[in-house]
């Protein structure tokens, strides 16, 4: 039984493979939605599980949820998740000058890829909030608040920077002197916050499944690319391991092998278990140092980062 799923699994991974060129229509842009669970909208436009991939927020628009959430893509390595009754407006979709607006409830901003060009703001109603590093980061509309997990954000106040760094928070509305306070990660961790980190796993699970599929085939260097299997973007690096807020992984073709796919047991070897089960290593299988094997080093490990983009959907 369990050698009929691999060679099922196998056999969708070559056809998936095969069929590459027909996944490169359309291009991951600041905005493109990646995920959607119950009602949401953009605009007068109702998201289903279809609009994934394809429905795009553009500046001057609006995006809505319901009873629902939904998660949309900044710049690569860059997530937003919306929670339940929210809404978020896109400013600017440049992926040098990425600008949201939380109007109503509450969102999360994972960034687990950052470069010194990328200005990644949230705005409010006085103040913007800039994300200076990679981290996890909550907002509320009401009241009007940004929570740095991990990570740091600069509060734009005029002429005045005010920094809030990783376990402090901000409440932008209060009057008087604006001064980042503690708070209890643990009592924050609501159901919202939950959710958001099953999402970061299965992203990490989805990275290790793309980059097995792309090594070789159509591989350009960092940025998002279309994982079939999870149904969505997800985020390959430029190199090696990167390691997100959550503590899961995105991981390049250079040291993801799997020996189901490839027939050997090289560069670090994983074998996939389906959605939700993940990637469990082999561990009588010693990896080979730097993620060379006999299919050599993945094309393009050692890139160029920034906004590449790669081969998408």
């Amino acid at each position: 039984m369990k050698l009929s799923w691999w060679k099922a699994l196998g056999g969708f991974f070559l056809a998936a493979t095969l069929s590459l060129p027909s996944w490169a229509d359309n291009k991951a842009l600041p905005g493109t939605l990646n995920f959607i669970e119950g009602q949401a909208s953009i605009e007068s436009q109702l998201l289903t599980s279809k609009s994934v991939g394809s429905a795009d927020l553009q500046p001057g628009q609006t995006l809505t949820t319901q009873n629902g959430r939904a998660e949309v893509l900044l710049t690569p390595g860059v997530f937003l998740r919306l929670d339940r009754n929210s809404a978020v407006k896109m400013i600017s979709g440049s992926l040098t000058n990425t600008q949201i607006q939380l109007d109503r409830g509450h969102a999360e901003i994972e960034v687990a890829e950052l470069h010194k060009q990328n200005n990644l703001q949230v705005k409010g109603d006085d103040l913007n909030t800039q994300l200076v590093k990679k981290g996890l980061y909550g907002f509320s509309a009401d009241p009007d608040q940004v929570q740095v997990f991990k990570g740091e954000a600069h509060v734009l106040d005029g002429e005045q920077t005010i920094k809030v760094k990783g376990g402090h928070e901000l409440n932008l509305t209060s009057t008087g002197e604006l001064k980042p306070q503690k708070f209890d990660k643990d009592t924050a961790e609501n159901d919202f916050y939950n959710w958001s980190q099953l999402r970061s796993e299965y992203l990490s699970e989805s990275s290790a499944n793309a980059a097995n599929i792309y090594v070789g085939n159509g591989w350009v260097g960092p940025g998002w690319y279309w994982d079939p299997l999870f149904s969505g973007f997800t985020f390959i690096p430029g190199a090696g391991i990167g390691y997100r807020p959550f503590g899961s992984a995105f991981y390049s073709p250079g040291v993801i092998y799997s020996p189901y796919l490839y027939g050997a047991r090289v560069g670090v070897p994983y074998a996939y278990h389906g959605p939700g089960q993940g990637f469990h290593r082999f561990h009588s299988a010693a990896p080979i140092p730097g993620g060379i094997g006999r299919f050599g080093r993945a094309p393009g490990m050692h890139g160029a980062p920034g906004f590449r983009g790669g081969v998408h959907r």
